[in-house]
């Protein structure tokens, strides 16, 4: 939240302050709209103190009498609940008012302090941190709170405005975007912001609301569908797939992160990570520059994409791929040469390395004279 400049001021000694406004008088109205030098004189005292009184939430005057700076300095976000500040005007400072959270929209709440009652307000997601907006009304526009990702529900936090440390709201999930969902607390029924799947991990985004690309949360994988945070959209690893997922089609709110059987892997290149299927020969600015092998390390690097303990053997056609590509062309010849062979005795070795290598012991005595020199 931008600061005002009158949010650093400092305020007057109270006990000085109350003097001088009896003698002063309390004729003053309206709105302190500068900084008021502090002369001599009584009767500018008096006008000093009447206006720091009218300031406005938040603004205090530059100087106390005495001198000493005051003990807050009245920001909203400041994690102080300062006295001109309530639940109603500051949620992050103070917290959410008593009934916020009970369903119903209040008098005195608004889409602005009680989101969860109210709904988010109508410019929140159009990318600007507007008037009213803060991060805990609109963490999509003016990013999460400062204490937001911590693992502590802390004060002015909900499950609207920060679900990885409050839990996802109850409704979540329940295929609706309700009012008080936006994309980014609860992209299962609203569907992923604009920015998610960029590749990089922005201020708005965490493991929740953008697991394509801030990776999936901590705890997701360790084989407990934890029910705060954890659901088949958010952590397909624990919680199992959700409906609709391995039909072949990459439909409504899924993503890479969530059905990876439809929507593919999460790599983007570049964005300075070498994920997942990424490899030197397609994204070199990510996984730097490939250097060419001879045959033998080519070999080796196909043999280790067979998983020989199994019957029959598994391998992935993608791994032996990318390893046969760091070979020259005259290396990836007598490659192919060993692996033909190795493939076509496997039925009769099964996942014996050494009855392969007597198989094919006249394609691997050529493939060891080949080198990229």
């Amino acid at each position: 939240m931008t600061s005002s400049p009158f949010q650093r001021e400092r305020s007057a000694s109270p006990s000085v302050v109350s003097e001088v406004r009896s003698q002063a008088g309390s004729g003053f109205a309206g709105r302190a709209r500068g900084r008021t030098r502090l002369l001599p004189g009584l009767a500018l005292l008096g006008v000093l103190a009447a206006l720091a009184g009218f300031a406005g939430c938040g603004r205090t005057s530059p100087l106390d009498l005495e001198g000493n700076p005051s003990s807050g300095d009245g920001a909203c976000g400041d994690a102080t609940c300062d006295p001109e500040e309530s639940c109603s005007s500051c949620v992050q400072d103070c917290g959410l008012c008593a009934g916020c959270g009970d369903g119903a929209c209040a008098a005195g709440e608004t889409c602005s302090n009680c989101a969860l009652d109210c709904g988010v307000c109508q410019t929140c997601g159009n990318g600007a941190c507007d008037g009213g907006e803060t991060c805990s009304s609109c963490a999509l526009d003016c990013g999460a709170c400062a204490g937001c990702g911590d693992g502590a529900c802390g004060t002015g936090e909900s499950c609207a405005s920060c679900s990885i440390d409050c839990g996802l709201c109850g409704t979540c999930g329940n295929g609706t975007c309700d009012a008080s969902e936006t994309c980014a607390s609860c992209a299962s029924d609203c569907g992923s912001c604009l920015s998610c799947g960029d590749g990089f991990c922005n201020a708005s985004e965490d493991c929740l609301s953008c697991a394509p690309d801030c990776g999936a949360c901590a705890s997701c994988g360790d084989g407990a569908c934890s029910a705060a945070t954890e659901t088949c959209f958010t952590c397909p690893a624990d919680c199992g797939k959700c409906m609709g997922c391995g039909d072949g089609v990459c439909t409504g709110t899924e993503t890479c992160a969530s059905c990876q059987q439809d929507c593919g892997v999460c790599s983007v290149c570049p964005n300075g990570k070498c994920e997942a299927f990424e490899t030197c020969s397609i994204c070199p600015e990510d996984c730097g520059k490939c250097e060419t092998k001879g045959c033998l390390e080519v070999v080796t690097c196909a043999f280790g994409c067979i998983d020989l303990s199994k019957e029959p053997p598994q391998f992935s056609i993608t791994c032996v791929a990318n390893c046969v590509s760091l070979g020259c062309a005259d290396v990836q010849f007598f490659v192919d040469q060993v692996l033909t062979c190795a493939v076509s005795v496997l039925p009769q070795c099964g996942g014996d390395f050494e009855c392969i290598q007597a198989e094919c012991g006249e394609e691997l005595a050529a493939c060891i004279g080949a080198t990229c020199d």
